[in-house]
């Protein structure tokens, strides 16, 4: 979860169209602040640990009153127009978003949850209280499928080769393709396949939320998306984790803390064990294949 943190509030000041669309850039500046993307990634882990093993309605219920409180303590953390409105909503109603901020909040269900079918179906409880067309549901799914499958060691061919099979995203261009033409928009669509790109291009943690940085857009969430896969494969070095906690409030941290102590444990981060390619190591009823490469 830090690292989706992270990835929001090093992207933040180039959000918009801001950054000149480089790798080579201060990874933390005054205008380094988290926004909407922490606050609801904090709402969601919250929720999920009120309510594990309970019923899905129990856990859409709890989602929904984490969302809005936390959206109500930062009112001003960069909201869009409809979620907006959706945090003040007495009887708050899914409104059929396909918008980025699904996937950017879904970290925590990527990391608690023993077996891939449950990690998807919370990350789609996640996205259906606001997020509920297809491609909102997909984008949640899609990510945490992500964190999940790299946090057991799976390999970057494994997991992209999972990804493309079961949510049929374009991968075939390189962050070099995307980096030119690519602006600010703040779909699923758009910016889900981009971060998962930035996370597989990137060559450590640092790395990857340099690579996606440098693709501009909706900066914030591409990066946190993608600093969420990335923490889940590489680790996060100490001296970032220290600097993301030094910006955050004291009533993040301890969601922060208190997540930190039940999420699953991730394997060694080197993946030694299965590298990219390695054939024999495959995702169950998901073989790697050259079609799906």
């Amino acid at each position: 979860m830090i690292g989706a943190l992270l990835g929001d509030m090093i992207g933040a000041p180039f959000e918009f169209d801001r950054g000149n669309k480089t790798k080579d850039f201060q990874l933390f500046s005054k205008y380094s602040e988290f926004t909407d993307d922490s606050v609801m990634a904090t709402a969601v882990a919250e929720a999920l640990l009120d309510t594990l093993g309970q019923s899905d309605k129990t856990i859409t219920a709890a989602l929904v009153a984490s969302m809005q409180k936390w959206g109500r303590k930062y009112p001003n953390a960069g909201y869009g127009v409809k979620f907006s409105k959706w945090l003040h909503d007495r009887k708050p109603k899914p409104y059929g978003s396909f918008g980025n901020g699904s996937a950017m909040r879904v970290s925590p269900a990527g990391w608690l949850f023993d077996d891939i079918e449950t990690t998807r179906h919370m990350a789609a409880l996640t996205a259906s209280v606001t997020h509920n067309h297809p491609e909102g549901i997909k984008g949640a799914e899609a990510v945490a499928s992500a964190i999940f499958f790299a946090r057991n060691g799976r390999s970057k061919e494994n997991i992209r080769s999972y990804i493309i099979h079961e949510f049929g995203y374009d991968l075939s261009r390189t962050c070099d393709e995307i980096r030119p033409g690519y602006h600010h928009v703040e779909s699923c669509q758009e910016t889900v396949p981009e971060a998962i790109t930035a996370f597989m291009e990137g060559k450590d943690f640092e790395d990857v939320i340099r690579t996606a940085v440098s693709l501009g857009g909706d900066c914030d969430t591409l990066t946190c998306i993608a600093g969420s896969m990335a923490e889940a494969f590489y680790g996060v070095p100490d001296d970032l984790s220290a600097e993301c906690r030094r910006r955050l409030p004291e009533d993040i941290i301890a969601v922060l803390d208190r997540f930190n102590k039940k999420k699953k444990s991730a394997v060694s981060p080197s993946h030694d064990a299965f590298p990219d390619g390695a054939e024999e190591y495959t995702i169950p009823d998901v073989p790697i294949t050259e079609e799906l490469l």
